[in-house]
């Protein structure tokens, strides 16, 4: 039932803001469920990149996507993508995911402050130097691999502050941008079997209905407070990753505590 329920609470998100697929679902199966790390990013993927499947055609039919700027996005996102899953694969069997989940984390908040801070936004950056998206992509899509999580954030972030479409067409595009880097993810974790399909299926069924609703609502909100909500929505993934990354360790080091492994044993031998 609690999938059921963070499904469509996330997909609210997504279908509003473009935001929450990755960044909200990870640390929730992480903590909540109590998925291993390779499972999680899997298996978000996947319903991430389903949510976005649904998302994408209302904001094309209102035309409200930038083909050339999600294009360019996608040559150095790929690459990068590619790059963060052969890192997940390492990291995940060195138990360094928690620490680099607090990076993430630190990242997204910083750059989703850039919002609120007018002198630091530059509208025209992508319009007069588009050539710098796909380097700046790159990183985008390392994270993504790694975490699933950043495609939808930190890509909407760059274009909300760094381009001159409205805060609708910025998730629009981004929804795109998300969907094929999901597409890619969701098949390589797919043949690598880090997909539970049980935890999907109840995802979804949350999730579909609340991707729509969100979609819907997203067209009665006003530019600017879109922006806003956008941006907030960017900021609290990110404390919620620091947090997530923060607890985990904390697990971890109360798991390799004298105290915690006497307890551990205690409780075999009973």
């Amino acid at each position: 039932m609690i999938d059921i329920f963070l499904g469509f609470v996330i997909a609210l998100a997504v279908g509003m803001t473009g935001i929450g697929g990755g960044s909200f679902t990870v640390p929730a199966l992480l903590l909540i469920v109590g998925m291993p790390t390779a499972e999680a990013v899997g298996t978000t993927f996947v319903f991430a990149g389903i949510l976005r499947l649904v998302a994408a055609p209302f904001y094309l039919a209102r035309r409200q996507v930038h083909s050339r700027y999600a294009r360019l996005l996608l040559q150095g996102a790929i690459p990068g993508l590619v790059l963060g899953m052969l890192a997940l694969r390492i990291f995940a069997k060195q138990e360094n995911y928690p620490a680099v989940v607090i990076v993430i984390g630190l990242l997204l908040a910083v750059s989703s402050s850039v919002t609120f801070l007018p002198k630091a936004q530059m509208p025209g950056f992508a319009q007069k130097n588009s050539r710098w998206l796909p380097w700046l992509a790159f990183p985008i899509g390392v994270e993504s691999g790694f975490s699933s999580a950043g495609a939808g954030a930190l890509g909407t972030v760059l274009l909300l502050n760094y381009s001159e479409m409205s805060p609708a067409q910025v998730v629009g595009t981004d929804l795109l941008f998300g969907l094929v880097l999901a597409a890619v993810g969701s098949l390589v974790h797919w043949t690598l079997g880090s997909v539970s399909l049980g935890v999907l299926a109840e995802l979804l069924l949350g999730g579909i209905p609340g991707v729509i609703l969100g979609c819907a609502v997203a067209r009665k909100v006003p530019a600017q407070k879109l922006k806003a909500v956008v941006a907030l929505i960017a900021l609290c993934a990110g404390l919620q990753l620091v947090w997530s990354g923060m607890r985990a360790l904390g697990t971890r080091s109360a798991g390799n505590s004298p105290h915690f492994v006497i307890q551990a044993k205690q409780a075999i031998r009973r």
